[in-house]
């Protein structure tokens, strides 16, 4: 973890802000998780597309280590709408999205991104719009939901990560688990 952690910093060396914004998203996860009863994770991504596969891979890598009952994991890949249903049954109270999104950053930079914030940023290359998918869930199950953005670097028919995008799995997974004390 220690090496993913110098990986995802050396990548994000543009100045002391880097460090900076590592620590607030961290506090900013933690503050969102703060009174949850059940979590579910739901990656979206693209396995073909390269970058576009960072959410689904955190959730694959994540379900492997996943023993905790109020904590569920699902790979929603390219329709993340067909796990509405399973979403529903499992009643979260906190909801955690993970994609892709081009925020014209460096690769591998890593945002909490607001709601009203999803349409200035290109998410993913799923059909329906995530605005939409959260719109839906919140309706339907008031749960508390946030999405998690991943910078890429390339998009394209490629079938590996990056990694600078592969440092900012890593990172994920490390304060995902922790937070989640999994």
């Amino acid at each position: 973890m220690k090496e993913s952690n110098e990986e995802l910093e050396e990548s994000h060396k543009e100045s002391k802000e880097s460090n900076d914004e590592l620590e607030e998203f961290h506090n900013q996860l933690k503050e969102f998780l703060k009174g949850r009863d059940k979590l579910v994770i739901l990656g979206i991504g693209n396995q073909l597309r390269g970058d576009d596969f960072a959410g689904s891979l955190i959730a694959r890598k994540l379900s492997k280590t996943l023993e905790k009952k109020d904590v569920t994991v699902l790979d929603g890949g390219t329709v993340p709408e067909n796990f509405t249903g399973l979403i529903k049954r499992e009643n979260p109270t906190h909801i955690i999205l993970l994609d892709a999104a081009d925020m014209g950053k460096p690769p591998g930079y890593i945002k909490i991104i607001k709601k009203d914030e999803i349409s200035q940023y290109n998410i993913s290359t799923h059909a329906m719009p995530l605005s939409f998918l959260i719109k839906y869930l919140e309706h339907s199950i008031k749960s508390n939901i946030i999405l998690i953005g991943i910078q890429p670097m390339e998009m394209e028919l490629v079938d590996s990560v990056s990694p600078e995008v592969n440092a900012s799995v890593e990172f994920l997974l490390g304060v995902l688990k922790k937070l989640i004390k999994l």
